[in-house]
Parts: structure tokens; sequence; C-alpha cells
């Protein structure tokens, strides 16, 4: 028998608890307590009482599989999709809506008094969303076969098994169209499916990409090599059964890679991009562009942090971690000059093509890590009156901080996917002299546990 001793008590893998249900780990799991040892169970919620199995026991914490849901919460509600426990897409569908914004909110304030140990902080409820679902304007899905079925889908946690769907709750409806057709195409025409493990087969995956705004559709066949038999009768059917569709292409990926897209595209049918807004701006989405997935919510996102810098028109503006520049354009509305910096050349030269496209021209954009062209721009006498970070999961470096607050700017606004990262960096800002005033939650993508954040600093 394998038995873990816990301080207080004894703990068996492989048995049965009755447990209640009194928080959540950061990736929406049920915590629970069996006298003070701390149980992390997917699938239950905050004040259950449920029925679980042991099957894993750490010297600090044990995972349950959920047995049974003995008392269920008034928040529990039955998942939509068919796929929802096998697919690693979602895992909050079992949430009211309602419970999933407050999860949110509670996670926020939790990482803050943690991890950045900053406690007088106002954190606004998240904004969610009207519609919670078929809120992704992308898709972007494996394809596999087993024996002469062929699979399209997500993959299951942990795996790369692919999880058969024919429907996507989260993701535009065209996208089950398309998916649908291309199997029928696949099919007729016994076109094969790729095989990651011996590198052979045609098709890879089926990427999907949709104007919200414009209504315009781009459909792209990722294949393994240039060859692609049937492809005439691939364009004819998507052309006669998708309304709004102004691209279809393939993507040539030959590497023996977990890298989605190939760096050859050839166009099979119309235009090489398609078309979208957000807000006022529009913005051309080739298949390797970078667009936000959800374009509803990147507005309020943006809107809020725009809102947050108290523009007046007089100000120069640093945007650090710029991307594709979306920020700088909604920055350029309100300040006299903005400054992007963008370590990646393509994401620069498509913020150049968006401005240009939009007819700004008080936004410059600058290729190299923030860290060190922030000081460069310094050195040249130029001086920022706000700055906007936008980084990545992991969050800013620590000598961009430092170098931001050398410039002694009036406020600094963080864009935040990471509320852990978010957490660490405005307790570095606290003892380098900026205070944390509030912090807007984000619901940018509901079913999940992930949470955008935007936080408003000023000098103390």
């Amino acid at each position: 028998m394998n038995k873990e001793i816990n301080n207080l008590v004894n703990i068996e893998k492989n048995k049965d608890y009755i447990v209640t249900v009194d928080s959540y780990g950061h990736e929406g799991e049920g915590v629970a307590k069996i006298e003070g040892y701390t149980v992390f169970i997917e699938g239950a919620l905050k004040g259950e009482v449920v029925k679980v199995k042991l099957i894993k026991v750490n010297k600090n914490y044990g995972i349950g599989k959920l047995l049974e849901v003995l008392e269920p919460s008034e928040k529990r509600v039955e998942p939509i999709c068919g796929t929802y426990k096998r697919c690693g897409g979602c895992n909050l569908q079992h949430y009211s809506y309602e419970e999933q914004l407050n999860f949110k909110t509670e996670r926020v304030k939790n990482v803050i008094s943690r991890i950045g140990k900053l406690e007088d902080v106002v954190i606004h409820n998240t904004l969610g969303m009207e519609n919670p679902y078929n809120y992704r304007n992308k898709v972007q899905l494996p394809v596999g076969a087993t024996g002469e079925e062929i699979l399209v889908g997500f993959y299951a946690p942990r795996s790369h098994d692919i999880i058969n769907m024919d429907k996507c709750y989260i993701q535009d409806e065209v996208g089950d169209k398309v998916i649908a057709l291309t199997k029928q195409w696949m099919k007729k025409f016994k076109i094969s499916a790729y095989d990651e493990k011996s590198h052979s087969g045609i098709v890879r995956h089926i990427m999907v990409r949709k104007g919200f705004k414009t209504g315009e559709i781009m459909v792209v066949l990722v294949t393994r090599s240039e060859d692609l038999p049937h492809k005439q009768e691939f364009v004819d059917l998507i052309k006669e059964n998708i309304v709004g569709v102004v691209s279809i292409i393939q993507n040539i990926n030959k590497e023996k890679t977990n890298v989605i897209l190939g760096l050859q595209s050839l166009s099979l049918w119309g235009q090489d991009h398609i078309s979208d807004y957000i807000g006022e701006f529009k913005f051309n989405i080739s298949p390797l562009s970078f667009f936000q997935v959800n374009p509803v919510q990147t507005e309020v996102l943006y809107g809020k942090a725009l809102e947050y810098t108290r523009l007046t028109g007089e100000e120069i503006v640093f945007d650090a971690y710029c991307g594709t520049g979306t920020i700088s354009l909604f920055l350029s509305k309100k300040a006299k000059k903005v400054y992007g910096v963008e370590v990646i050349p393509q994401a620069i030269e498509n913020a150049k093509e968006n401005a240009g496209a939009n007819g700004i021209t008080n936004a410059e954009f600058i290729v190299g890590k923030s860290e060190e062209e922030i000081p460069t721009l310094i050195a040249q006498g130029i001086k920022a009156d706000v700055v906007v970070v936008d980084p990545p999961r992991k969050g800013c470096e620590e000598a961009l901080l430092k170098a931001l607050v050398e410039i002694k700017p009036k406020r600094i606004v963080y864009v935040s996917c990471d509320p852990a990262t978010l957490a660490r960096d405005l307790g570095v800002l606290d003892g380098l002299g900026y205070k944390t005033l509030e912090i807007q939650p984000v619901d940018m993508f509901p079913q999940t546990a992930h949470v955008e954040c935007v936080a408003l600093i000023e000098k103390k």
C-alpha cells in the first residue's frame, strides 16, 4: 500500500475520500483539504461536497479524481459540448458564466496579494462577454486518422491524441463547416492525413480566419509538401459552400516539428489576406499574421488601456513589446507621439504597414529589445510622459522595469496575459517608487482559466 505521511495525517493513494471544496486553484480546479492536506480536484466547484479518489500523492499536495458530486453547487451547469471532458480546449464549461468571472476576479486578487505583496489596490470585477461562446476568429486544428476515419480536433490534455469533433463552441461556426467540407473532400479523393510519428501523409492542419467586422474568411490547408492532389476540387467545394470566403491558401510545412505553419504560402484562389477592424483601425491579416483571436474583448482591453493613460494630446508615449502595433494605433489617437518597440522584425514590419494603412503619422516603430532600445531613446533626449507595456506571458524583464523608472514617467499602464507575472512585476515597480492604483481584469477567453488585465500605475 502506497502511503505518504504528511505532517498530521496519513494519506493513502488510490483511497476514496469525501471532501468539501473550499477554493479554486489557478487553473480553475477545486481545492479541498483532508485534515490540512491540500487536494486539487479537476471538475469540482467551490462549495461542493464531492467523492474523490486520490490518484497522486506528493509531499505538499495531492491530486484527486472526481468520482461523484454529492452536493452540487448552484453555480454548476451542464457543459454544452459533448467532447468537453476529453478535449484540452476548454476547462470551465461546468462553471456558470457568472462563476467564471468571479473565479477570474478572485484569482487576480489572490496573486496581487500573495505574489505582489500589494494590499490597497482597487481590483475591479472582470469584464465579461454578452455571448461567451463562438468568440474565436481563428480556428487552427490538427488533422490525423485512425484507420479509414479522418480526425480533426483539439489534442487531449497532455497528449498528441486528436479528439475528433464536429462542432467547437468557442470558435466561429464557419470553422465547423470548413472542417466538415475538408473531411468530405479528403474522403472522396483519398487525400491522406499527416502522421507525425512517420512524418508522412499530406494534410497537417486546417486553419480558418474570419474578420468579424468585415465578414471576410480565409481558409488555409497546411500540407507536408507542395504536392496537393485535387486542389481545384477543394477550392470549388469551399467557394460553393462558404459565404464570405475571399482567400484560399496552401501553407507548406516540410519540417518534423510541432510548429503549425511553414514559411511558404501559395494562394490557391483569391486574396493573400483578409481584413478586419479593432475599433476604427483596419488590419490586414495573412496566414502568419498575429491578430488577437477575440476582437470583441480586444477592443474592451485596449479601450481600458487607453483610458488609463489619461492622454491629453501633449504626451510622448513609449509602447514596449508593441507587437504588430495594435495598442500603438489606439494610443496615437490621443498622444503627441508614440514610440513602439518590439524584438520581432516581422511584427515591426506589420506595425509600420498597419500605421500606414490607417494614415497614422505620429507613431514610430523600432526593432529591438525594449530594455536596450528605450535607454537609447532616452540618450537621444526622447523622454516618455507615459509608458505602456504589453509583455508576453513571462512578464517584463527586470532590466526594462528599471530603465522605465529612470525616465520617471507620470504613469505606466501594464497590459498582462498572466496575473502571476503581473503581480511579480507590480511588486518590483512598487519597490522602485511606482504605486499600482487599480487593475481591470478582462475575460478574453471564456470557458478557460485565462484572464487578461490592465493595471494603472503612477509615480508615488
